[in-house]
């Protein structure tokens, strides 16, 4: 019989971590707010690439929510792991209130 397998995600503190080129999704889709990661340039440090300026942004995943109104916090920083760092505490602290 055919094994079913269930995809498994990266997480950061518990929560996915899915990528789709230079965008990170960070959160489930399922919850009310999650954070997306724009990496907007990449530097090559011996053979490997490393991320510079990343965009933040907290975002609102109601559909009944209009476009305009669906990105509810926006930031910008250096290095990917700083930009993420900051995007798990916004979206904890959303997540809280929305509760």
């Amino acid at each position: 019989m055919a094994e079913s397998k269930k995809e498994e995600f990266l997480e950061y503190k518990g929560k996915p971590l899915v990528r789709c080129g230079k965008t990170i999704y960070y959160g489930n889709m399922s919850d009310p707010y999650v954070i997306c990661l724009n990496i907007l340039d990449e530097s090559d440090v011996k053979d490997l690439k490393v991320s510079g300026k990343v965009v933040i942004q907290l975002i609102n995943t109601d559909p009944d929510v209009s476009p305009k109104e669906k990105i509810v916090k926006k930031s910008e920083k250096n290095g990917l792991f700083n930009a993420l760092d900051l995007g798990a505490v916004w979206l904890e602290r959303a997540l809280k209130q929305s509760n």
